[in-house]
């Protein structure tokens, strides 16, 4: 399976754990691709609305670009939603970050480790409290 399938993948199993829970959720098909920026999901109920930029990795790190992050940040304003990172590391739960707790690398980019994620990230059931 490709890189871009498990990634895919893992965001359908997102947004079907947000179905069970009683939230809508909806992957943005071509997020990244488009003109216009779009998270890659987007999730609500009557109370809060999330824009989600989501990542997997094998790795210990995981990196999220500063045009992703830019972007991320923009339709979210637009939108009216909480702009919100999610990582899954290997055999990990998701772990779901605001802007401010991730570490901004000198480029600009945005950087978690599994490490932070332990102990800064927060996990589904958290966040959908």
């Amino acid at each position: 399976m490709s890189r871009k399938s498990r990634g895919i993948n893992a965001e359908r199993d997102l947004i079907h754990k947000f179905w069970e829970h009683g939230w809508a959720a909806m992957r943005a098909a071509g997020s990244g691709s488009s003109q216009y920026p779009s998270p890659d999901i987007l999730v609500g109920n009557n109370v809060r609305k999330l824009a989600i930029e989501c990542k997997l990795t094998k790795d210990d790190r995981k990196y999220f670009t500063k045009q992703e992050v830019k972007e991320l940040v923009y339709f979210s304003q637009k939108f009216g939603a909480e702009p919100w990172l999610a990582v899954k590391f290997l055999r990990k739960p998701w772990y779901f970050f605001t802007l401010d707790c991730m570490t901004e690398t000198k480029g600009g980019n945005h950087l978690v480790t599994l490490e932070q994620a332990e102990s800064r990230g927060i996990e589904f059931e958290e966040l959908i409290e």
